[in-house]
């Protein structure tokens, strides 16, 4: 039986200061405490700004985060570049403020928003996720947002509302990686409205106590955490809610490969590796590969969502 994760104790999350080697993050670090951290919106932030939040320890995993360092320069981030190191290279040439949010689709509240009205008032609060790629590796993350489901409600979908379809800003001469023929540009994700409302799926605007990094998806990005990495789309400016599953971005390229609910079942091979086991980064080396865990270890929350459903053929 899959056991709910333990309360994570405030001493097992490493301090961000750690991780922030420019002065005047260290200084800002060293001048105070949580307590004193700015408020406000974290959209009306830059990156590397520290946000208030209250740890919710229920969604939160037992297990030791990945350091800062390793969480902003092994990333997935197409638009940058295919190489794990491309995105910290080169996403600081991208614009995240000031930032909009479109709203199209299925819902009675629709339009353009800007980000500071989307995260005003907003609580935020961390959680201690686990991270799983579809290449077989993970991370152990401590993400700050707030429940999805929270921000879709304020747009009243419809009943005809049956998914929610995500897209990334197109931006060519900012995200170079958008200049090569890789992907059917913008990215497009998208989820069933259940998954979408369920409270374990999070809108990210910063990790480690400050503001999102930009190759970790800044402004606005998505946690699926029962999820493969690749349906956690990043740097969101478009939410549209309709009757039809979305054609997704790697369902398009690859649709042998990478499914539309690309949910952590180690019983699914990916046709050119396996997904029974991963490797967790930032573990020595010769260490030993470790079991994939099915929903990525989360399947006591979310396997209901998919009763009577064949996983491996709805992969």
């Amino acid at each position: 039986m899959f056991q709910r994760p333990p309360r994570i104790a405030p001493s097992e999350i490493t301090p961000p200061e750690v991780y922030f080697s420019r002065r005047t993050l260290l200084a800002a670090a060293l001048a105070g405490t949580a307590a004193g951290w700015v408020r406000g919106a974290a959209g009306a932030q830059p990156a590397g700004a520290p946000l208030a939040y209250e740890r919710n320890a229920r969604y939160s995993v037992s297990e030791q985060p990945n350091t800062y360092d390793q969480i902003t320069t092994y990333n997935n981030f197409y638009e940058f570049g295919t190489d794990k190191e491309s995105p910290s290279s080169y996403a600081h040439k991208m614009r995240t403020r000031p930032w909009s949010l479109t709203v199209m689709g299925e819902a009675e509240v629709l339009g353009r928003f800007d980000l500071e009205d989307i995260l005003k008032g907003q609580a935020l609060q961390e959680r201690v996720y686990r991270f799983r790629c579809v290449e077989a590796w993970s991370l152990v993350v401590p993400w700050i947002g707030f429940p999805l489901s929270e921000l879709l409600a304020r747009f009243k979908p419809t009943s005809k509302a049956k998914y929610v379809e995500f897209t990334t800003l197109y931006a060519p001469e900012q995200m170079p990686g958008q200049r090569a023929d890789v992907l059917n540009w913008p990215y497009v994700e998208g989820l069933r409205i259940d998954e979408a409302m369920h409270p374990l799926t999070l809108m990210v605007v910063g990790l480690y106590g400050r503001v999102l990094p930009n190759q970790d998806g800044a402004p606005l990005r998505l946690i699926v955490p029962w999820k493969y990495g690749f349906k956690s789309i990043k740097s969101i400016v478009q939410i549209r809610f309709t009757e039809r599953q979305p054609n997704t971005a790697w369902n398009i390229a690859a649709p042998n490969e990478y499914g539309f609910y690309a949910n952590v079942n180690p019983a699914v091979d990916h046709p050119r590796w396996s997904q029974a086991t991963e490797r967790h980064i930032g573990a020595p080396f010769l260490a030993a590969r470790r079991p994939t865990l099915p929903f990525n270890g989360y399947a006591a929350e979310v396997a209901s969502l998919y009763q009577g459903m064949d996983l491996k053929r709805y992969f």
